[in-house]
């Protein structure tokens, strides 16, 4: 077959398959439109029967709404009507006390104005009555005086001078009851602890003078000291700072110097030159170098026996060089570095006595007067010296206020405090202790016998005990027994005020009684 044969029988093929696959697709489109018709239509009439009951429940629910807050108006219009009523009712009550309390205050209101009237008719009375009793008592006054014999003033005075004399009777009788209970519960018990402590600690108390005694191997030595054109001397009193006297006691040079540690570095300079028989002032420098340095040691060394001697440790090295200091500083003619000791001892006594540390009484003795090591060096006075040395090297709180109350300069507030008050006290005070100026101790002792003498019906007054009492005799005919007991005490009162003296001072008043008669 031809070629052309063949494209026409597939071109006749491919159409009859074009026509029947049109056929075929005609079909499918025709039914799948049939379905989706039947489809549509359902699911309209589904949706129909969705939005009916939609529209019935909807329906449903709006009526429910509708009673339910139609019944919810209600309740509150009933809630509110009773609220209301029983608000009428409250302010009904209210109005009703309203009116009852105003006619209470009127019925009060016109009791008063009735009692303000009695009360005028009573106040106008009674000023007549007042009247009336003026006129009885001027009447009975001139009476009186005309029976008497005396005026008014005079009748008032003798009263009071009465009066007086009772107030004085009882005001002695009470003082004289007072100090009788104050002596039986304290003075037992601090007698008892005090002599104690004196007693067991009764060290001895040495006294430094102003110069010092240097023995000399034969009189041709003075000659060698002073030099030529004194030059010698001079270098002495230059490098240690004290006085050479070179009189004519025999083989003897006087050393005069306030400060104990300058006389004692000139006394051993001088006998140590005097020993080795080189005296000129090179060697006079380098001596009294050498022997400042010792002393420096021998002080330390001091300082630390006094610590071992006490127990006291922890203390810093160099407060146990200013305690060593101590040893070559007096006061009043007392050693320091002695009346600290006993002041150590004292305090730790009465601390255990009195249930205290003892350890830190001991130690607050020690260094009570440690500022005497400086106070010559430093502005201020020991107490605060010592204050500030304490602080400095770091001591308990408790230590430094005992330092600083020792003297009263501020108000003890601890135990410790006043039992290194008192221990110092003590030391001080106590007899031989310390001595003072011969001067100074009689213008003492004067001045304390002329303020005694200075009260009224004072006959004389003496000071004895070394001024540490004082003996007033009055006259019998001006002061009374009564009397007595506050005349003592208002002469203790006195010398508190004015006078300085050390410890206390014991005032006796006599008042001698006599009956005098003659035979004949």
């Amino acid at each position: 077959m031809p070629l052309y044969g063949w494209v026409i029988v597939v071109a006749v093929c491919g159409a009859v398959c074009l026509f029947v696959g049109a056929l075929i697709d005609d079909r499918i489109r025709h039914r799948n439109e049939k379905k989706a018709k039947e489809l549509i239509g359902n699911a309209e009439e589904e949706a129909k029967r969705i939005v009916n009951e939609a529209i019935k429940t909807a329906e449903q629910k709006r009526k429910e709404a509708i009673v339910e807050a139609k019944d919810e108006a209600f309740r509150l219009k009933a809630d509110a009507d009773r609220e209301i009523k029983e608000r009428r009712a409250e302010v009904t009550r209210q109005e009703r006390r309203m009116d009852q309390k105003e006619e209470q205050l009127d019925k009060r209101t016109a009791a008063m104005e009735r009692k303000e009237e009695d009360l005028k008719q009573r106040a106008d009375l009674v000023e007549a009555r007042l009247g009336e009793l003026e006129q009885l008592k001027l009447r009975q006054t001139e009476k009186l005086e005309t029976i008497a014999a005396m005026t008014q003033e005079e009748a008032r005075s003798t009263l009071l001078n009465r009066l007086d004399e009772e107030l004085s009777h009882e005001k002695a009788l009470k003082v004289a009851a007072y100090q009788a209970n104050m002596k039986d519960e304290c003075d037992a018990l601090a007698r008892e602890l005090i002599s104690q402590a004196i007693g067991r600690c009764a060290a001895d108390t040495t006294s430094e003078a102003t110069v010092s005694v240097v023995p000399l191997p034969s009189d041709e030595m003075k000659g060698r000291i002073i030099g030529r054109e004194g030059r010698n001397i001079r270098a002495l009193e230059t490098a240690t700072g004290c006085d050479l006297i070179i009189d004519d006691t025999p083989e003897a040079i006087t050393l005069s110097c306030f400060d104990q540690t300058r006389r004692e570095i000139a006394r051993m300079a001088l006998e140590r030159l005097i020993a080795d028989g080189r005296i000129h002032p090179a060697r006079i420098e380098e001596t009294v170098d050498k022997c400042r340095r010792e002393l420096e040691l021998a002080m330390k060394r001091e300082g630390e026996r006094a610590v071992m001697e006490l127990g006291v440790h922890g203390l810093h090295p160099d407060l146990v060089k200013l305690i060593g200091r101590l040893r070559y500083r007096t006061s009043f003619g007392q050693n320091v570095l002695g009346h600290s000791l006993e002041v150590a001892w004292l305090a730790g006594l009465m601390a255990g006595e009195l249930g205290l540390n003892v350890q830190a009484a001991r130690r607050a003795g020690l260094l009570h007067d440690i500022g005497k090591a400086l106070d010559h060096e430093i502005e201020g006075s020991h107490v605060q010296i010592g204050v500030d040395i304490c602080k400095k090297y770091r001591e308990n709180p408790a230590i430094i206020h005992a330092v600083e109350a020792h003297h009263g300069d501020v108000e003890p507030k601890t135990a410790l405090a006043f039992v290194v008050m008192a221990a110092d006290a003590i030391s001080a005070a106590r007899p031989g202790a310390r001595r003072e100026n011969m001067e100074s101790y009689i213008k003492r002792l004067e001045t304390l016998e002329a303020l005694c003498n200075g009260f009224a019906g004072v006959e004389s007054s003496y000071a004895v005990q070394a001024g540490r009492e004082v003996r007033i005799l009055v006259q019998p005919d001006k002061v009374g027994d009564d009397e007595v007991v506050l005349l003592a005490r208002n002469v203790a009162k006195k010398i508190e005020e004015e006078l300085d003296y050390p410890g206390q001072i014991k005032v006796s008043v006599i008042r001698e009684s006599r009956a005098t008669e003659y035979a004949k």
